[in-house]
């Protein structure tokens, strides 16, 4: 299997958002996303521990392909068109790109 990367983007959005965001996320911004970003490996949001949390991993095969794939999705009008209906819900914004170790059931890099 090949060693991927993972972008894991996790969002504290504001209290009592996750209704309106997960919504909106699903009607509208998860089918640019996929068009854009390729392999969604999951979609969360928190139900116990850090409240008001959404974390969203995908999958890359190099960290180049992840840039034209970012780029290629923030250049897309309907894109552009979409984020002001949750940039306003969204409080802080953290992102981190893993990598998983050989033993993982995801497959894992040789270092």
């Amino acid at each position: 299997m090949t060693a991927m990367f993972y972008e894991i983007r996790t969002y504290r959005l504001k209290n009592g958002a996750i209704p309106a965001y997960l919504k909106v996320v699903e009607e509208e911004g998860i089918a640019i996303q996929r068009k854009h970003l390729g392999e969604l490996v999951a979609y969360f949001f928190s139900e116990i521990g850090p409240i008001n949390e959404i974390v969203h991993i995908w999958a890359y095969p190099s960290l180049d392909e992840r840039e034209r794939r970012r780029a290629a999705l923030m250049e897309d009008p309907d894109w552009q068109a979409f984020l002001p209906k949750i940039r306003d819900l969204i409080e802080v914004a953290d992102n981190k790109i893993m990598r998983s170790a050989r033993f993982s059931p995801l497959g894992g890099c040789a270092s």
